[in-house]
C-alpha cells in the first residue's frame, strides 16, 4: 500500500528515504508490469512470482512509519523527499494500478473487468443523510431499502412506499430476493444476468491475485503502526483521525476495486478470507525488524482491549462445538443475580471516576464461568478480513472502511465470512462502544453494518447454528448492563438483594445500548432464530435475568415536605430502556407464538418468568403490603408474564389455569401494578406535586400511545386475571385501600382520613371508581379481535379530536414489532378508518391559519360507539376527556338527540372469553354492594367530597352488574357456614339483582364525637329495650374494608399453610387511626331504611328537582319490558341513567319490578332542607360574588362588542355625499365642519391641529410585486431540468429599467427623471388599518413598548409596533392634514369656464409658491411630522431603488421618488382589483354600490382570503395612501398632502414645464435644438401617467375638480398621439402609405381632429421626415406584426394603449373627490371610464360603434402641436433611428403578477434540486431553497455564499423582492417568507393524499400540489399581507 511517505518515526531511529525502484523501472512501470505479467503466465512461474514479490516488497515497504502518531511535522516534511508529503504513497498506488492492469491502461482494465460483472444485486452503499426509499408492498424484511435510481426504475405505482433520509446509512437491496419480492426489482436488476455472462479469462485478474494480498497487508501494518492506546487525554482521537486521513487514498482505491463488479469482488474475497496468505505474511516476523515491531503493536492492542490471544493449542472458546449453551447460561447467571459480587477492580473501564454517578455505588455481579469469559475475552484472527474488522472497530468504525466492507457484500461467500467475523467480534464491539466518546456516530455505523447482515433470515439462522449468535448476543447485553447496576431501594431499602440499572448512567441516558438491542430484535424477527431462543431453557433464564435488571428501576419516592431540589430527567432513559431492551424483544418473541403448535414456547417463557418474579419478591423481601409513598412504573417481568398469558389464551388455546400460579403468588403479583394505578390517581390529584413536573411526565408517558400497549395495557390485563381468580371481596377492599379512600366509605357525615388530606379525597375516590370501571369494562385482552381493537382505539382517538391521518397512525398503539419501520398502515387500518370517520378536506381559516386534511367521527359512531372508558384509558392529558365529552354534547345537540349536558354514555361490552368469566364476580360481591349503597346514600344526603363523576361511576358499576348477572335469583345463597363476616349483616346474598331490593334499616357507624349523628342518638339510648329491639331489626355492623382484606389475606395464607384454626380477627381500622388524633371516635347508630332501589328513585327526584318525578314506564307501556333496547335511554344525563338502571332491574326480576312500583306509590317526604353552617355560608357568598363579577364582565364585553360593531359598520359603509348636497341648498351658508379623529390610545376625539396633529397608523413596505408583471398571462414554470431556465428580461421592472437607462444615455438627466416613474422594484407601498392616534400619544406608546421586556415579534427600534386597537402590524404614522370638510362639495361643482381659461389657471396655480395654509418656514409640530414621515418613506426602500440620477442627491431624484410612491400605490391598487376597473368601486364582493371611499377598496382576492373580517380589512387601499375615510368624509388624502407638500419644495425649471409643451405652440422649433448640451426628453417619449401625477401634485391642495379634468383632457391628447405614433411604427411600409393616403383625404372634414385616420396619416407624414421609418430591411421584419390591420384592430390597439392611463386616472379621481367608480363589462371599460373622467361630451350618442378618438379635446390646433412634438423626435432619430423607434413603442399591456407555476408532484422538484449544485459556491447545499418569484436556486443558511455578513436567502430577498422573499425549502417541502429583518414559516403548498403537510419530509409520502393553498400564498404576496396574516415571526439576523 502506498507506504506512507508522509512519515515520521513512531519509534526507533528515523529511516532514511527508502529506495524506490530504479529510475528506469519507475519511468516505465507499464513495461515492467507487462514483463511480469508475461512471466507469471508461463506454466513455471516461480521466478516471476519471486520477482513480483521483490518489487512489491520495495514499493509497498512498510518501513516508512506514519507521521501521524508522533505528530512530528518536521519529520514529515523531511520524509516527503522531493515530492512533498504523500508523494511516495501516490507513487505506490500508481505502481499497484499499473501492476493490476498488467501493463495496459488502468481505465481500460477497469472497463474490461466490469464487463464480467455477474452480480444481479445493486448493493449501493450509502451513508447518513442519503435519500432512499422503502416500499412495504415489495419488502419481505422490514428493513428493506432502495436507492433512488432503483426505486424510480422499478414500478411501485399504488404501493405503500415512502422516501426517507437514512439515519445510519444503508445499502440498496434491489435484486436481493431474500429481502424483497422480485416484482419490485428495477429494470437493471430484473435479469438474472449470471447466465449470459462469459467466464472471466484467467489472465485478466491474475495480477490482482498476486498484488492485493500485499496491498491489504500493507494497509493493516499502517493501521497497527498508527494506533496508540488512548491515554487519559482525548487528543489521541485526533491522532487516529490523522492516520485515517493519510490512509484515505488507499481505502478509496480498495473501494473503487469493489465497484468494478462481481469478478473483482470474488478476487478480493479470496484474498480477504484466505487463511494461508494471512499466516504467511503475518507470522514470519523473524527476519524483518519492522514487521516484528508491527506484530508487537498488534499484540499490545489486543491486550489493551482486554482480549487474550490464545495460543494455538488452547481450545478456542467460540468455535467449540460442544459448548452446550444451556450449561453456559445456567451456571453463569442463575446464582449471579442474587449474590452481589465485589466491585471488580481489574476492569479498567470501571475506574473512570463514574462512581459518583447517582451518588450510589455501582454493583458488579460476580463474573460467570469460563465459558462466557471466552465469549467476552478471546479473539483469534485467522485472516485479513478478521484483522481488518478488528482495526475497523479499534478506530471506531471509520466511514470509509465501513463503506468498503459493505461494498463487498454482494459477494455471497464474503457475506457469510464477514457475518461470522462480525459475530466473533461482537463482544469487542460492545466494549469499544461503551468507551467511545462518539457513541452516537459509532452506534449508527454499527447498525449500518449489522442491519445488512442480520436482516437476512437464511444468514441469521446459519450464524445462530454455527457461531452461537444468540448466546453471544444475550451474554454481551448482560455484560453491558452489568456495568451500571445499583442496589434497588424498592420495598426494603436496607436488606434488598435486588439490583437494577442506574438510569442516570451514560450507558442508559445516551441509549448507548441500542445498536446491540436493535440487532437482537432484528434476529428475533426471524422465526427460525426465535424458535431456537424459545426452546433453549438456559437462554431464557439468562434473558429473564437481564429483564430483571430493569424491574423496579427509576424508583420514585413521594416528597412529603420540601419541593425536590433537582428534578431528574432520568425517566426518559428508563422508559426508553424498558421499551427497547425489554418490550420490543418481547413483541418479537410473541409474534412467533401465534398457533397452537407453539404452546410449549409460551409455557417455557411463563415458567421462567414466574421463577424470576419469585426471586424478585424474595430479593426485595416482599410480604403483602407495598412500601408507602413509592412507585416504579417499570415492571417488565410482570408485563412479559401478562403478554404471554394473553397470547396463550387468545392464539394458542392454552388453559389459563394451567399457567397460573397459586393464590398467594397472584396476590403478590397484583400489588405492584395496582400500586401504579393508585399512584396515577395520586399524581393527577397533585399529591406528588413536590416531586416536580417530571412525575407528571412519567404518568403521561406510561399511557402514551407508543408505550401504552407495553405498559398500562399488560398491567390492567394482569390485574384482570388476578381479579378473576382471587376472592372478589379481597380484591375490592384492596383497591379502596390502595387508593386510600377506605375511611371515606362511611355512612356518617363526618369522618377522619388519616392517610389522605380532605382536598384529595374526592379525586382519589373518583380515581378508584374509574379504575374499577376500566378494569371491568376493558376487553382489549379479554376476547376482542384485532380488528375490533383497532376500531375501538381509532374511535377513542377520533372522539377526543379530529385527527390527521399521520397522527392517527402515530396515536394508535401498534404491536411494536419494531425495527419494522412498518407502520400499521395495513389494509385493515384504511378500511376501519373509512368505516368510522369522514374526511374533511384541508381548509383555510380566517386569519390565514391553514388546516390539514382531517378525519372526524361519523354520526353513527357518536351514536353507538363512543366509549368514554376507552377515552379515559387513552388520554395523556385530562383535558382530552373533556374535549371528547364536549364534542359528544355538541353532536347530541346538533342531531337533536339530547339538549342538555349529557353524561358519558353506557356502552355495551363485547362478550368475555370464557377463561375470564371470574372477573364479573367483582360486581356480585357484598363488599362492592356496601360501597355502592354507602355512596348512593352519601350523595343523596349531600355529604362533602362527592361529585357528579362519583355518582356517574357508581351508576356505571350498578349497570355493569345488572348487565352481567348470571345466577337466577332463585338460588340466593344463604350465608355459608364458617366465620361470620361483618358484611353478612348488610346483604343476604351476593347477587346484585336481589341485593338491590334489600332494605337496610339501621347502620352502626364510628363517628367523631363532634358529629351531628351522636346527638341524634341520645333519645334512643334512654331505654335499653329500645336499643335491644333495634339490634334484632337488622342493624348492620360497622363495616371496615381494611379488616375484611386482612382477614381474607390471612385465610388464604392459612389455607396454604393448613393452619386454619389460627383465624385472627384484626381490630377494625385501628391500624390507620393515628395516635392521639383529634376527636375520639364513638359508635353511633343511624336509621337508614333504604334499599339501593329506593335510593335510586330518590336520586331521580333529587336530580330532576321535582317530587315524585319517577313513574315506572311499564305501567303505561307494557311493551317496554319485552323490547328493552330503547333509543330514548341511550343518551342523556343522570336522570336518564337512573331510569335506564331501574328499567333493567325491573326486567331482571319480578320482585324488583314490584318493589319499584311500591316505592313509587308511597309519597316520599320532602328531603329536609339543609342547615347552612358558617363555613358553607362563606363558600356560598364567594359563589355569589363570583357570579356577580361574571355578570359584570359579560356586560362590559357586550358593550365593547357593540362598540366594535358600530365601528365596523361605519368603517365599511361610508355615508354617501349625495345626502349632504340638499342640506347645503337649504342652509344659507355651508357649515364648515372640521374633520374629527378618534385617538385609539387616549380615546379623545378632535380635529388634527398644527400643534397636536393626529396621524393614521400605516405600514410602509418596499415592494417589487409590480416589477414581476410580465406581458403574458401564463405564469412561468419552475425549472425542473437543466434545460429550463427563467430569464428576467421580460419583466415589467426590467423593461422600465432599460427604458430609463436608454433615455439617460441620450437626454438631459433632469428631464429624464421626469419622463418616467420608478418604484416598479422597491417601490414603497403604504397600507393602513384605518385607526388614528395623536402623534404624541404614539410616541409615549412607542416608549412603553421599548421598555417592555417581553419579546415581541417586531423591532421597536425600527419604529415597528402593532396598532393599539386592532393589533395590526405597522411601522409609521401618517399625519392627518388639518382641514375642513366643506371643500368636498364646493370644489366639485361644475363650472362653465372654457378650456383655455382653465389651462391658464392651472399654469398660474402651478407657478404660485406653496399656497398651503401651513407655511413650511414656521416649524410646527405638524410640519416636523410631515418631514419625519417623508424620511420614513424614503428609508423604507434601499438607496439603489430611489437614486437613479447621474448626479447623486439631486433634487430631481427626490421629486421622481415622491411622485413614484403615488404611482406605485395606484398601480398596486389596480392589481388588487384584478388589473381593471370593471368591477367598479365596490370590492368585488359587490356589497354596495353607493359611494365608495378608498377604505373599502377590496379586491376579490382579499375578500376570498378572509382577511376582510379584520378591522376594515387589511388592504384599505392606500391609494395615495389616503385612507379616505374611516368615518364619512374624514381624513382625506393624508399621504397625498404629505407628498404634495414636499414636491412643491422642488419647483420645476419654469422654462421647462411640460405643461407649456402640452398647451402652447413654440414660435421657432429650431431654436430649441441649437445648444450643444443633451436635449430634453421629447414629449412623446414621456410617460403620460407620470406627467399626470406631477401635474396634480404640483397644484395647490385641495384641487378643483375642473382643473383636474382639464389636466386629464390635455394629457389624453398626448397619450393618443403616442398611441398613433407607436401604431405607425408597428405596421408595415405598405400599411403606412395606405393610411397616409386615406387620412389625407379626410383631413378637411368637419371633425378631422377627432378622426384617428386623419391624425394617423398626419403623424406618419410628420415622422417620415426623419429617419424613423428608414432602416435596414432585416430589422424591418422584426417589427412587422403578422396581423393585417383592420379598422377594428386598430381601434382596439389604440384603446388598449390608453386604458392603463384611464384606469389610474379614474382611481386618482375616485380618491381625490370621493366619486364612485362605475362598474361595467370588460369591452365597454374604455368608454365608461372616459365619460366618468369627463373626456366624453355628455351628449355623446352611443348607438354607433364607439371610437376612442371622439374623446379628444385639443387645447391648441392639433396639427400644429403634433408637428411640434414630432419635430423633437425627428431631430433625435436622425442620429439614433433604432433607439428612437424602441422608445416610441411603450409596452403598456402588463398582465397580473404571478408566482412560478409548480409541478404537480413534489418528487420532481425534490429529485432535481436536492442534488443540484449551487452556481455561486459550486457545492451541493446542505439546505437548498428556491425562490418562488424568480426561480433562483440558493443556499439557505449556507456560510459558503455569505456576503458582508448576509446569507444568500436574505440577500436574494433584498435583490429580488426589495426585502420580501418567498422560498421553497427543498428538503422540508415548506415555504419560508422573509420580510425585512424577520422571517416566518408559512407552511407547505404540497400535501399528501390525506391532505397533510409533511414538514421536513419525515414521513416521505408522495406529495401533490394544493392549488388552493398556492393561490392563497400568491394572494398574500400580491396584496402585501404577509405581515398581517402570519403570526409567528422571528428575527433572522441575516443568517438565512
Amino acid at each position: 500500500m502506498a507506504a506512507a511517505a508522509a512519515a515520521a518515526a513512531v519509534g526507533g531511529p528515523q529511516q532514511s528515504q527508502p529506495e524506490l525502484p530504479a529510475p528506469g523501472l519507475a519511468l516505465d512501470k507499464a513495461a515492467t508490469a507487462a514483463h511480469l505479467k508475461a512471466a507469471l503466465s508461463r506454466p513455471d512461474n516461480r521466478a516471476g512470482a519471486e520477482e513480483l514479490q521483490a518489487l512489491l516488497e520495495r514499493v509497498l515497504s512498510a518501513e516508512r512509519p506514519l507521521a501521524a502518531a508522533a505528530g512530528g511535522e518536521e519529520a514529515a516534511a523531511a520524509a516527503g523527499g522531493g515530492g512533498g508529503p504523500g508523494a511516495a504513497e501516490e507513487e505506490a498506488l500508481e505502481w499497484c494500478k499499473c501492476l493490476l492492469a498488467g501493463g495496459g491502461g488502468y481505465d481500460e482494465f477497469c472497463a474490461a473487468v466490469r464487463a464480467y460483472d455477474p452480480a444481479a444485486l445493486c448493493g449501493l452503499v450509502w451513508t447518513a443523510n442519503f435519500v432512499a426509499y422503502r416500499c412495504r408492498t415489495c419488502g419481505i424484511s422490514p428493513c428493506m431499502s432502495l436507492c433512488a435510481e432503483c426505486f424510480h426504475q422499478g414500478d411501485h405505482t399504488g404501493h405503500d412506499f415512502n422516501m426517507f433520509r437514512s439515519q445510519a446509512g444503508g445499502a440498496c437491496d434491489c435484486g436481493d430476493s431474500n429481502v424483497m419480492r422480485e416484482s419490485g426489482f428495477c429494470k437493471r436488476h430484473q435479469i438474472k444476468s449470471s447466465s449470459n455472462i462469459p467466464c472471466v479469462p484467467k489472465d485478466l485478474l491474475m495480477m490482482s491475485e498476486f498484488v492485493l494480498p500485499r496491498f491489504i497487508f500493507c494497509l493493516i501494518q499502517y493501521l497497527r503502526d498508527g494506533y496508540n492506546e488512548p491515554a487519559a487525554d482525548v487528543s489521541s482521537e485526533k491522532d487516529l483521525n490523522k492516520v485515517l486521513q493519510l490512509l484515505e487514498p488507499q481505502i478509496s482505491f480498495l473501494e473503487d476495486l469493489t465497484k468494478m463488479g462481481g469478478a473483482m469482488r470474488s478476487v478480493l474475497t479470496q484474498v480477504l478470507t484466505n487463511q494461508q496468505n494471512y499466516k504467511d505474511l503475518t507470522s514470519g516476523p523473524g527476519e524483518n525488524a519492522c514487521a516484528k515491531k508491527s506484530h508487537e503493536k498488534y499484540l499490545i492492542a489486543l491486550k489493551s482491549s482486554g482480549l487474550t490471544y490464545p495460543e494455538d493449542k488452547l481450545v478456542y472458546g467460540i468455535q467449540e462445538p460442544s459448548a452446550g449453551t444451556s450449561t453456559l447460561a445456567v451456571q453463569g447467571f442463575a446464582g449471579a443475580t442474587g449474590t452481589l459480587g465485589q466491585v471488580d477492580s481489574s476492569d479498567e473501564e470501571d475506574q473512570d471516576g463514574s462512581q459518583g454517578l447517582g451518588k450510589r455505588k455501582r454493583v458488579k455481579l460476580s463474573s460467570g464461568t469460563k465459558a462466557d469469559q471466552s465469549i467476552m475475552d478471546v479473539l483469534k484472527h485467522k485472516s485479513f478480513l478478521e484483522e481488518l474488522l478488528f482495526w475497523t472497530i479499534k478506530y471506531e468504525f471509520p466511514q470509509k472502511m465501513v463503506t468498503f466492507l459493505l461494498n463487498m457484500l454482494p459477494d455471497q461467500e464474503y457475506k457469510v465470512a464477514f457475518t461470522k467475523t462480525f459475530v466473533q467480534h461482537y463482544a469487542f464491539i460492545m466494549k469499544t462502544l461503551k468507551k467511545s466518546h462518539e457513541s452516537d456516530t459509532m452506534s449508527n455505523r454499527i447498525v449500518h453494518i449489522s442491519v445488512q447482515l442480520f436482516s437476512n433470515e437464511e444468514l441469521a439462522r446459519q450464524v445462530t447454528e454455527e457461531c452461537q449468535l444468540l448466546d453471544i448476543m444475550v451474554t454481551v447485553l448482560l455484560y453491558m448492563m452489568e456495568s451500571c447496576l445499583i442496589k434497588s431501594e424498592l420495598q426494603d431499602e436496607e436488606n434488598s438483594l435486588h439490583v437494577v440499572v442506574n438510569c442516570g448512567e451514560a450507558l442508559l441516558k445516551n441509549n448507548t445500548y441500542w445498536p446491540l438491542v436493535s440487532d437482537f430484535i432484528n434476529i428475533l424477527s426471524h422465526q427460525s432464530v426465535a424458535k431456537r431462543f424459545l426452546e433453549d431453557h438456559g437462554l431464557l433464564v439468562t434473558w429473564m435475568n437481564f429483564v430483571s435488571f430493569f424491574q423496579g428501576m427509576n424508583l420514585n419516592k413521594r416528597e412529603l415536605n420540601e419541593h425536590v431540589e433537582f428534578e431528574s430527567q432520568t425517566y426518559y432513559a428508563a422508559f426508553a430502556a424498558e421499551l427497547e431492551a425489554c418490550a420490543q424483544p418481547m413483541w418479537g418473541l410473541l409474534s412467533h407464538c401465534k398457533i397452537r403448535e407453539t404452546q410449549e414456547y409460551t409455557r417455557n417463557v411463563v415458567r421462567y418468568c414466574l421463577e424470576a418474579l419469585q426471586d424478585w419478591f424474595d430479593a426485595i423481601n416482599f410480604v403483602d403490603e407495598p412500601a408507602p409513598n413509592q412507585v416504579t412504573f417499570h415492571l417488565p417481568l410482570h408485563r412479559y408474564y401478562a403478554m404471554f398469558l394473553s397470547k396463550a389464551v387468545k392464539c394458542q388455546e392454552l388453559d389459563l389455569d394451567s399457567v397460573l400460579p397459586d393464590q398467594e403468588m397472584l396476590m403478590k403479583l397484583m400489588i405492584h401494578p395496582l400500586q401504579i394505578q393508585a399512584s396515577l390517581a395520586e399524581i393527577h390529584s397533585n399529591m406528588w406535586v413536590r416531586n416536580g413536573l417530571q412525575i407528571k411526565g412519567q404518568a403521561m408517558t406510561y399511557v402514551q400511545s407508543h408505550f401504552c400497549n407495553s405498559m398500562i395495557d399488560p398491567d390492567i390485563y394482569l390485574l384482570q386475571v388476578c381479579a378473576s381468580r382471587l376472592d372478589p371481596d379481597y380484591f375490592i377492599s384492596s383497591v379502596f385501600e390502595r387508593f386510600k379512600v377506605v375511611d371515606l366509605l362511611t355512612m356518617a357525615s363526618q369522618h377522619q382520613n388519616t392517610v389522605l388530606d380532605a382536598e384529595h379525597e374526592r379525586s382519589m375516590l373518583e380515581g378508584a371508581l374509574t379504575f374499577l370501571v376500566i378494569l371491568l369494562s376493558l376487553r382489549l385482552h379479554l376476547g376482542m379481535s384485532d380488528d375490533e381493537i383497532l376500531r375501538a382505539e381509532m374511535v377513542a382517538q377520533l372522539c377526543m379530536n379530529d385527527r390527521t391521518h399521520s397522527s392517527l397512525l402515530d396515536l394508535i398503539p401498534e404491536n411494536p414489532n419494531p425495527k419494522s419501520g412498518i407502520i400499521p398502515g395495513s389494509y385493515s387500518f384504511e378500511s376501519v378508518l373509512s368505516a368510522v370517520a369522514d374526511f374533511k378536506a384541508p381548509v383555510f381559516e380566517p386569519g390565514g391559519s391553514m388546516q390539514q386534511g382531517m378525519y372526524t367521527p361519523k354520526a353513527e359512531v357518536w351514536d353507538q360507539e363512543f366509549d368514554p372508558v376507552m377515552v379515559i384509558l387513552r388520554t395523556v392529558y385530562r383535558r382530552d376527556v373533556q374535549s371528547a365529552m364536549d364534542r359528544y354534547t355538541a353532536f347530541l345537540k346538533q342531531s337533536g338527540k339530547f339538549p342538555g349536558n349529557p353524561w358519558p354514555p353506557y356502552k355495551k361490552r363485547s362478550s368475555l372469553h370464557p377463561s375470564y368469566k371470574g372477573l364479573m364476580r367483582l360486581l356480585h360481591c357484598k363488599t362492592l354492594h356496601i360501597v355502592l349503597f354507602t355512596l348512593l346514600y352519601k350523595i343523596l344526603m349531600d355529604h362533602q367530597n362527592l361529585s357528579e363523576h362519583v355518582l356517574c361511576m357508581v351508576l356505571y358499576l350498578i349497570e355493569l352488574g345488572l348487565e352481567n348477572s348470571t345466577e337466577d335469583e332463585s338460588d340466593e345463597e344463604t350465608s355459608v357456614g364458617g366465620p361470620e363476616r361483618c358484611h353478612d349483616s348488610w346483604f343476604p346474598g351476593s347477587n346484585l339483582v336481589s341485593n338491590m331490593r334489600h332494605f337496610i334499616n339501621y347502620v352502626r357507624v364510628r363517628v367523631p364525637e363532634t358529629a351531628p349523628e351522636v346527638k341524634r342518638d341520645s333519645p334512643a339510648s334512654t331505654s335499653s329495650d329500645n336499643l335491644g329491639s333495634l339490634q334484632n331489626s337488622g342493624t348492620a355492623q360497622v363495616f371496615s374494608l381494611v379488616a375484611e382484606r386482612r382477614k381474607k389475606f390471612q385465610e388464604i395464607i392459612n389455607r396454604s399453610n393448613s393452619e386454619a384454626n389460627q383465624v385472627v380477627r384484626p381490630k377494625t381500622s385501628s391500624k390507620w387511626s393515628a395516635p392521639g388524633s383529634a376527636p375520639q371516635l364513638t359508635t353511633a347508630i343511624l336509621e337508614i331504611k333504604e334499599s339501593i332501589l329506593s335510593l335510586l328513585i330518590k336520586l331521580h327526584h333529587k336530580l330532576s328537582g321535582k317530587q315524585n318525578s319517577y313513574y315506572p314506564p311499564w305501567l303505561d307501556d307494557i311493551e317496554i319490558l319485552i323490547q328493552p333496547e330503547i333509543p330514548k335511554y341511550s343518551h342523556g344525563d343522570g336522570i336518564t341513567a337512573v331510569e335506564r338502571i331501574l328499567l333493567k332491574a325491573a326486567l331482571q326480576s319480578r320482585m324488583n319490578k314490584r318493589i319499584i312500583e311500591e316505592i313509587c306509590r308511597k309519597v316520599t317526604p320532602p328531603v329536609p332542607p339543609k342547615k347552612i353552617t358558617a363555613a358553607e355560608k362563606k363558600t356560598l357568598d364567594k359563589e355569589e360574588r363570583r357570579q356577580k363579577a361574571r355578570e359584570r364582565q359579560q356586560k362590559l364585553l357586550a358593550e365593547f362588542a357593540s362598540r366594535q360593531k358600530s365601528f365596523m359598520e361605519t368603517a365599511m359603509d361610508v355615508d354617501s355625499p349625495e345626502n349632504d348636497i340638499p342640506m347645503e341648498i337649504t342652509t344659507a351658508e355651508p357649515q364648515v365642519s372640521e374633520a374629527v379623529y378618534d385617538c385609539v390610545i387616549c380615546g379623545q376625539s378632535g380635529p388634527s391641529s398644527e400643534d397636536r396633529p393626529t396621524g393614521l397608523v400605516v405600514l410602509l413596505q418596499a415592494s417589487s410585486v409590480l416589477g414581476q408583471c410580465r406581458d403574458n398571462v401564463e405564469p412561468k414554470k419552475l425549472p425542473i431540468t437543466e434545460e429550463e431556465q427563467i430569464f428576467p428580461w421580460d419583466t415589467c421592472a426590467a423593461v422600465h429599467d432599460v427604458r430609463l437607462s436608454l433615455l439617460q444615455r441620450y437626454f438631459k438627466d433632469s428631464s429624464c427623471l421626469l419622463a418616467v416613474s420608478i418604484g416598479w422594484e422597491g417601490g414603497v407601498y403604504v397600507q393602513t388599518c384605518g385607526h388614528t392616534l395623536h402623534i404624541d400619544c404614539h410616541k409615549s406608546y412607542m416608549e412603553s413598548l421599548r421598555n417592555d421586556q417581553v419579546l415581541q415579534g417586531f423591532s421597536v427600534d425600527k419604529g415597528e409596533f402593532t396598532c393599539p386597537l386592532c393589533r395590526q402590524f405597522a411601522n409609521s404614522v401618517l399625519p392627518c392634514y388639518p382641514g375642513s370638510n366643506v371643500e368636498n362639495n364646493l370644489w366639485q361643482r361644475p363650472s362653465n369656464k372654457s378650456m383655455q381659461d382653465l389651462i391658464k389657471e392651472v399654469e398660474e396655480l402651478q407657478g404660485r409658491p406653496g399656497a398651503f395654509p401651513v407655511s413650511i418656514s414656521s416649524e410646527t409640530n405638524l410640519s416636523k411630522e410631515m418631514e419625519s414621515v417623508m424620511k420614513d418613506i424614503k428609508n423604507t426602500t434601499q438607496k439603489k431603488y430611489r437614486d437613479y440620477s447621474k448626479t447623486p442627491g439631486s433634487p430631481d431624484n427626490d421629486f421622481l421618488f415622491m411622485y413614484s410612491v403615488a404611482r406605485t400605490n395606484l398601480e398596486l391598487e389596480l392589481i388588487h382589483r384584478g388589473g381593471n376597473l370593471c368591477s367598479g368601486g365596490a370590492s368585488t364582493a359587490g356589497k354596495r354600490s353607493c359611494l365608495k371611499k378608498e377604505s373599502e377598496v377590496q379586491s376579490d382576492c382579499l375578500a376570498k382570503s378572509h382577511t376582510a373580517g379584520k378591522c376594515q380589512s387589511l388592504h384599505l387601499n392606500p391609494a395615495l395612501l389616503t385612507l379616505n375615510s374611516v368615518m364619512s368624509g374624514i381624513g382625506k388624502d393624508q399621504l397625498f398632502h404629505v407628498l404634495a407638500l414636499h414636491m412643491r419644495l422642488y419647483s420645476i425649471d419654469s422654462e421647462y414645464n411640460p405643461w407649456k409643451k402640452l398647451t402652447q405652440l413654440v414660435e421657432d422649433m429650431n431654436s430649441q435644438l441649437g445648444n450643444d448640451e443633451q436635449p430634453e426628453v421629447p414629449i412623446l417619449y414621456h410617460d403620460v401617467t407620470s406627467l399626470l401625477l406631477i401635474q396634480i401634485l404640483m397644484m395647490p391642495q385641495p384641487l378643483h375638480k375642473e382643473h383636474f379634468t382639464c389636466i386629464v383632457k390635455v394629457l389624453f391628447t398626448l397619450l393618443y398621439t403616442q398611441a398613433l405614433a407607436a401604431l405607425s411604427v408597428k405596421c408595415s411600409e405598405e400599411d403606412r402609405s395606405a393610411w397616409k393616403h386615406t387620412g389625407a383625404l379626410k383631413k378637411n372634414t368637419c371633425d378631422a381632429e377627432k378622426s384617428y385616420e386623419v391624425l394617423l396619416s398626419f403623424i406618419i407624414n410628420e415622422l417620415s421626415k426623419g429617419k424613423l421609418y428608414h432602416e435596414e430591411g432585416t430589422q424591418e421584419c422584426v417589427m412587422i406584426s403578422p396581423i393585417a390591420w383592420s379598422p377594428e384592430s386598430m381601434e382596439k390597439y389604440l384603446q388598449d394603449f390608453c386604458l392603463p392611463f384611464l384606469r389610474i386616472t379614474s382611481l386618482l379621481q375616485h380618491h381625490l373627490f370621493g366619486e364612485d367608480l362605475p362598474s361595467c363589462q370588460e369591452e365597454e371599460e374604455f368608454s365608461v371610464l372616459a365619460s366618468c373622467l369627463g373626456l366624453l361630451p355628455a351628449f355623446y350618442q352611443t348607438e354607433h360603434p364607439f371610437i376612442s378618438a371622439s374623446c379628444l379635446e385639443w387645447p391648441v390646433p392639433p396639427f400644429d402641436i403634433i408637428t411640434q412634438w414630432c419635430f423633437e423626435i425627428k431631430s433625435f432619430t436622425e442620429r439614433h433611428a433604432e433607439q428612437g423607434k424602441a422608445l416610441l413603442i411603450q409596452e403598456s399591456k402588463w398582465k397580473l403578477p404571478h408566482l412560478l407555476q409548480l409541478p404537480e408532484n413534489y418528487n420532481t422538484i425534490f429529485q432535481y434540486y436536492h442534488r443540484k449544485t449551487c452556481s455561486v459556491c459550486t457545492k451541493v447545499p446542505k439546505d437548498p431553497a428556491v425562490c418562488l418569484v424568480c426561480g433562483t436556486f440558493v443556499c439557505l443558511k449556507g456560510l459558503c455564499c455569505k456576503q458582508q455578513s448576509y446569507c444568500e436567502c436574505v440577500l436574494h430577498s433584498q435583490n429580488c423582492g426589495a426585502g420580501t422573499g418567498i422560498f421553497l425549502l427543498i428538503n422540508a417541502s415548506v415555504i419560508i417568507i422573509i420580510r425585512g429583518h424577520r422571517f416566518c414559516l408559512w407552511g407547505s403548498v404540497y400535501l399528501d393524499a390525506h391532505g397533510e403537510e409533511d414538514r421536513d419530509l419525515r414521513r416521505g409520502k408522495p406529495l401533490y400540489i394544493c392549488k388552493e393553498r398556492y393561490k392563497v400564498l400568491e394572494q398574500q404576496w400580491i396584496s402585501h399581507t404577509f405581515d398581517h396574516i402570519n403570526k409567528r415571526w422571528g428575527p433572522h439576523y441575516n443568517g438565512l
